[in-house]
């Protein structure tokens, strides 16, 4: 059957997507044959390429930046990877409940994703000076450890004692449990520091030195640690990832079907068991893509990396993205094209290979 302007139907998508492929073939095909072929060659964008064989990948396994590279690489894509996953799903699970005032915690939640992503790294760098924020906190969070824990005791007992009211007892509570636990504990923690039965540690102002070390944590491990500066940008990523991988799980969720949850109910589930037997099961799918987003973006990870710059030591914080970077463009220094350009073929192939594995795991 043909269209009125004589183009067969089964024709027409893909004259549709002549403009997509001709991008694709041209930036991205041709690209990769190109970076394929200056990676067998001596080419500094003035000379004419030299073939030299192998010599790059040889020459590259033999820099110690390399080696950098890739343990900063593989730290940062699973560790990342793992916390935005986990932490998307609790905040996507908490942003379904109906609770007054959602849509607009929604909103406040997804403003990291949305700012510049150098403006939010400035801002991260600052906290994380000797005397910035983060010192600050886990100062105050060392001098009031016994009450914080007092709190998120008291907080989870009485959360669970009201629910137990409510369901057992058939006890009506007008008052949202949350926000009655919170009171209450809060109440409780304030009348223990006032007579004293919760101690105040003295501690002196931490002076952590985040991001011009080559420290390593754990210590122990020494290079084979993760480098401090780099746990840095890591908490920075996750922090601004979560809330657009949250909306991905929020639409998933939208999908499940509420009579699962009240069969489950009826059946005497509890919120943990309905969590981890419907909603995690009901997500695989979503999972499967918030994973393989996560892992092809942290691989990538570049533009941090570069706006922290010299605040930090090259080897703490280079990721093969920005080594294959820093290879082309040294500075001051000649360029090695066939360096980087054999660097991003092992990162392209170190990507694949991983979302290949997390693929046949994920259909096991």
């Amino acid at each position: 059957m043909k269209a009125k302007g004589g183009f067969n139907e089964k024709s027409a998508p893909y004259i549709l997507l002549i403009p997509l492929l001709f991008t694709l073939i041209i930036f991205f095909g041709y690209a990769f044959v190109r970076s394929f072929y200056f990676s067998f060659t001596n080419y500094n964008m003035f000379n004419t390429p030299e073939l030299v064989g192998f010599s790059n990948y040889i020459g590259m396994f033999n820099d110690s930046k390399f080696f950098y590279a890739v343990r900063n690489t593989i730290y940062f894509a699973f560790i990342v990877t793992a916390c935005q996953t986990f932490g998307s799903l609790l905040l996507a699970v908490i942003m379904n409940q109906k609770i007054k005032g959602m849509r607009f915690f929604r909103a406040v939640y997804y403003l990291p994703s949305i700012t510049s992503s150098v403006v939010i790294t400035l801002i991260f760098m600052w906290f994380f000076q000797k005397r910035g924020i983060i010192n600050f906190l886990s100062t105050v969070a060392e001098k009031y450890i016994l009450t914080i824990v007092a709190f998120i005791v008291l907080s989870v007992v009485c959360h669970l004692f009201l629910n137990y009211l409510k369901n057992k007892k058939k006890i009506e509570i007008k008052v949202n449990v949350i926000f009655l636990s919170v009171l209450v504990s809060l109440i409780i923690v304030f009348v223990l520091v006032s007579f004293r039965l919760l101690p105040i540690y003295d501690v002196l102002l931490k002076d952590t030195v985040w991001l011009n070390t080559r420290a390593t944590f754990p210590a122990f491990l020494g290079k084979w640690g993760i480098p401090r500066p780099l746990l840095s940008i890591m908490i920075l990523n996750i922090w601004t990832t979560i809330p657009t991988m949250s909306l991905i799980y929020l639409a998933g969720l939208q999908g499940v079907s509420p009579s699962l949850y009240e069969a489950a109910r009826i059946d005497g589930a509890n919120k943990v068991q309905q969590f981890f037997k419907i909603t995690i099961p009901s997500l695989s799918n979503i999972t499967f893509l918030v994973v393989t987003m996560g892992l092809i973006g942290t691989f990538q990870m570049f533009d941090q990396v570069a706006i922290i710059g010299s605040s930090a030591p090259l080897e703490s914080t280079i990721t093969l993205a920005y080594y294959v970077y820093n290879s082309s463009f040294p500075g001051s220094g000649i360029s090695e094209i066939g360096k980087a350009a054999a660097a991003a073929n092992i990162l392209a192939i170190l990507t694949l290979i991983v979302v290949t594995i997390q693929h046949k795991l994920s259909k096991t």
